[in-house]
């Protein structure tokens, strides 16, 4: 039947869209990508060990293990289970912002990874009380990255938020107050913390 099929398939748009959107994996693009934009033979070696350790492996293997250990689903939609495995990820991200230091990495780089630190430990703040669009917030943040980083052409990875939100609400994850929070304050939270750190 059409209608089945057309549903079927915005459910597999919406699953596509929602696990590409973790935020592990948009922290090993934005690295990646800025890593060999600003960079190049040893120094993009060094710096990209280093941020995808600290940004994507570490806190992969954290959330991992706390959702094997305590047979949870993979979206963890419970704030509560939220709050161990952020904690530990809080420090993954400090200890990068550390070690980037200590390597004369680009500030750019850097900042970054500041603001994942500082963007996380609100998230985490907020989750012991209500539960924020964690998808949103890591989605929101590196387009604002990307917009400070290209400008005009950067413009063009908005549209990726609203289509991650989508995916979330699509897929009943959360409401639409959470993803539209979420969303509001990765974007306003890095680009505050831009202007601060690196100025325009």
């Amino acid at each position: 039947m059409p209608g089945w099929n057309n549903y079927k398939a915005k459910d597999r748009v919406a699953n596509i869209v929602s696990t590409l959107s973790n935020a592990p994996l948009i922290a090993l693009f934005m690295f990646l990508g800025l890593n060999y934009y600003f960079l190049n033979g040893a120094d993009f070696i060094m710096v990209t060990l280093v941020s995808v350790c600290f940004a994507v492996v570490i806190p992969s293997m954290i959330a991992y293990a706390w959702i094997r250990n305590k047979k949870l689903e993979l979206d963890m939609p419970n704030k509560e289970d939220r709050l161990y495995p952020l904690f530990w990820i809080l420090l993954s991200y400090l200890l990068g912002v550390i070690v980037l230091f200590t390597i004369s990495a680009p500030p750019v780089i850097t900042v970054l990874m500041i603001c994942y630190f500082s963007n996380t430990l609100v998230v985490l703040l907020i989750s012991m009380f209500w539960k924020i669009s964690i998808h949103s917030v890591g989605i929101a943040g590196p387009v604002a990255f990307l917009i400070y980083v290209f400008g005009y052409p950067g413009l063009i990875s908005i549209l990726l938020i609203p289509l991650v939100m989508w995916s979330r609400l699509y897929l009943k994850r959360h409401t639409r107050n959470q993803v539209i929070a979420g969303a509001s304050l990765g974007f306003a939270l890095t680009t505050v913390q831009i202007y601060f750190l690196i100025g325009f």
